[in-house]
């Protein structure tokens, strides 16, 4: 059942064109573990996830963002995960330290996406990731991707695509100011 939500979950991602390749991952907390995709996994067909103590010793085909997911766990309430690459999030967040957003949808759900800075699986941005989602529910890692996390992967595929849809609308309102002159 688990890795039929993962299937449903990465499909949607990369048909959104949320993740390309083998990026991304995805987890769900399961008590004291979560059970977190396989590291160059690709996420339209993961396979099985891959079950990860929250406090203790990592097996080897873990995400490399573990120990991202493992401080969200450790820090917040929520219970599911969704770690993508969507362009136009990634590259507002080279522009910018917080975006706001101007379409209905992302004021209502999510009315500022933090970006943090540190590096790509790192303990630094796990706990920069960690502190920013205790209070939301997406948080944008500069140059890097989103971390989306809720009560379930649904809604933090929700949260995902609404950081996305947030920052395209900005980047075609900037286009059509730049073209009207």
């Amino acid at each position: 059942m688990l890795d039929q939500e993962f299937e449903r979950i990465g499909k949607r991602l990369f048909s959104e064109g949320l993740v390309g390749g083998n990026f991304g991952n995805m987890s769900v907390k399961d008590g004291g573990s979560f059970h977190i995709t396989q590291t160059g996994s690709y996420l339209d067909e993961p396979g099985s996830p891959i079950k990860v103590p929250i406090i203790g010793q990592v097996p080897p085909k873990a995400s490399s963002e573990y120990r991202v997911h493992r401080a969200i766990y450790l820090e917040t309430q929520h219970t599911a995960i969704v770690h993508a690459h969507p362009a136009h999030a990634v590259a507002l967040s080279l522009l910018i330290d917080e975006i706001v957003p101007e379409d209905s949808e992302g004021q209502m759900l999510c009315p500022t996406i933090r970006v943090v800075s540190a590096p790509p699986g790192s303990k630094e941005l796990a706990h920069e990731v960690g502190s920013a989602l205790q209070l939301r529910n997406v948080v944008i890692a500069r140059g890097h991707g989103t971390f989306a996390a809720a009560s379930s992967l649904n809604e933090a595929y929700l949260f995902t695509s609404l950081a996305e849809h947030a920052c395209r609308v900005l980047f075609l309102k900037e286009q059509y100011l730049r073209d009207r002159g």
